[in-house]
């Protein structure tokens, strides 16, 4: 919700005033259509300094995040994203400060985005761990699919709530949802429970195998969760309780070193590119092709948000289904591009056609984007390799959505400096990145694949043997 609004404001910082009525008293030239725009957004190189504020925000994201995640397993996760709220709410605020304050240099909107962008990677890390730490994997998909739905309400929020000032006082666009956000903060900081066992519920069980599965993980005498290492353990486990040593937390490199880790964190790279271009160009888009108001072009681009709620649901959904993450985001990939390809072409034809291409668009480019950070990163962050360390959830998040945030500062760069030479060029190079996108995931995929055979061909075996019983 706080990262939304600038996308909607865009359009307010440079617009063409010879449509717009001058106020009274006014001293400017009757040639100078640039009177209504916000220095130093007046210039004919907006696109660029728009494009250089997003990424100020972005790259400190990006590089902030890969330290986050180092911090959020050693912390407690409540007082980190309390803080971290807290001081993005104030940072959000600053920026819509600076309409009141009547800045009109460069330099103190970028700073304030770098500082936002540094505080607010506090955030997804440790989401994640927390969210991750209560549900195990049987129907995490499924779960993280829907309550990963909040990204896409907020930027919902975020637009509606940026649209009602963005006309007026466009500072107001920044700090109401900046209030928000850190009385949001307040609220997680005096009721946010970060582990099961702190109120006495059943840790899940995160990943499963024959191995596994043999024991009871609700059994009190049970220790599958510690992972006993020989039946002496497990004699002295059936007696007494068993002992929960503190695991500590796990290496940068050692997160690496995971399966499929490095694969889903180039794939979101890209994935991530696709999708936060959208997020921070589309208002903009719509307003230049469609020639709607900003509030219009801002209403209009909420549905690329509704359609990433289904889109997140639905391939967590199918991804439990079928047992196939990597899969599940390849299909929705190859999808992805056909219809931005047509949505360029023939979803501004009419308002109906528009809407539909929206919904399907959003749909597919944010349910990869949404899987890979969270029942990917969850997966990952409590795979069997781990041992029980589920304190690898942070690291292993921060490193998946770290690399994702690279491809979210290039993006909307690349979109700036693009779009001056025809917005065809900018729809050209999204879909050239969803493509490297899918490439990506194709080892993981041809995995997956192995492992249905496999399981089919021992399904098969065990018919065969309860049909032709010696």
């Amino acid at each position: 919700m706080s990262r939304k609004p600038l996308s909607i404001v865009k359009s307010r910082l440079h617009q063409n005033c010879s449509e717009l009525i001058n106020p009274i008293n006014d001293t400017h030239s009757p040639n100078d259509t640039t009177w209504c725009s916000w220095g130093p957004f007046d210039k004919d190189d907006y696109k660029e300094l728009l494009g250089a504020v997003d990424n100020a925000f972005l790259v400190a994201y990006a590089i902030g995040m890969f330290i986050s995640g180092i911090f959020g397993e050693r912390l407690p996760l409540r007082y980190y994203l309390s803080a971290g709220m807290l001081l993005s709410g104030l940072f959000t605020s600053l920026f819509g400060l600076g309409y009141f304050w009547d800045i009109h240099v460069l330099w103190y909107f970028v700073l304030v985005q770098i500082f936002n962008g540094l505080v607010q990677t506090t955030g997804w890390p440790s989401v994640v761990a927390c969210v991750g730490n209560w549900f195990g994997k049987g129907k995490r998909g499924f779960i993280m699919g829907i309550w990963n739905s909040h990204t896409s309400v907020g930027n919902i929020l975020g637009s509606l709530l940026a649209g009602i000032w963005v006309n007026t006082q466009w500072g107001l666009s920044f700090i109401v949802p900046g209030i928000i956000t850190a009385a949001m903060g307040v609220f997680t900081f005096f009721f946010l429970i970060e582990y099961p066992e702190d109120v006495d519920c059943t840790p899940p069980q995160h990943h499963g195998g024959p191995e596994e599965n043999q024991d009871n993980p609700e059994d009190p005498g049970n220790c599958s969760y510690s992972h006993r290492e020989s039946s002496v353990e497990a004699a002295s486990c059936s007696k007494e309780p068993c002992p929960e040593p503190e695991p500590a937390a796990i290496s940068f490199l050692g997160a690496l070193k995971i399966p499929g880790v490095v694969e889903f964190s180039l794939c979101l790279l890209f994935a991530k590119l696709v999708s936060y271009t959208f997020l921070y160009w589309l208002p903009l888009y719509i307003s230049n092709v469609a020639n709607f108001s900003a509030k219009e072009a801002g209403d209009m681009s909420t549905l690329f948000d509704v359609g990433g709620i289904i889109g997140g649901i639905m391939a967590g959904l199918i991804s439990d289904s079928i047992n196939g993450r990597a899969t599940t985001c390849c299909i929705m990939l190859i999808l992805a591009a056909p219809v931005m390809f047509l949505y360029n072409s023939i979803g501004q034809n009419g308002i109906t056609s528009s809407i539909v291409m929206l919904i399907i668009c959003g749909a597919l480019v944010n349910g990869p984007y949404a899987l890979i950070t969270t029942a990917v990163s969850a997966d990952l962050g409590t795979h069997k390799s781990l041992k029980g360390n589920a304190k690898a959830l942070s690291t292993v998040t921060a490193i998946i959505d770290g690399t994702g945030s690279v491809g979210a500062a290039l993006g909307p760069l690349l979109a700036g400096l693009i779009s001056p030479t025809g917005w065809n060029n900018v729809f050209y190079m999204l879909i050239s990145a969803d493509v490297l996108a899918c490439l990506l995931l194709c080892r993981l995929v041809y995995k997956e694949v192995l492992a249905w055979k496999a399981s089919l061909s021992r399904v098969r075996g065990s018919s065969l043997a309860l049909t032709h019983p010696r």
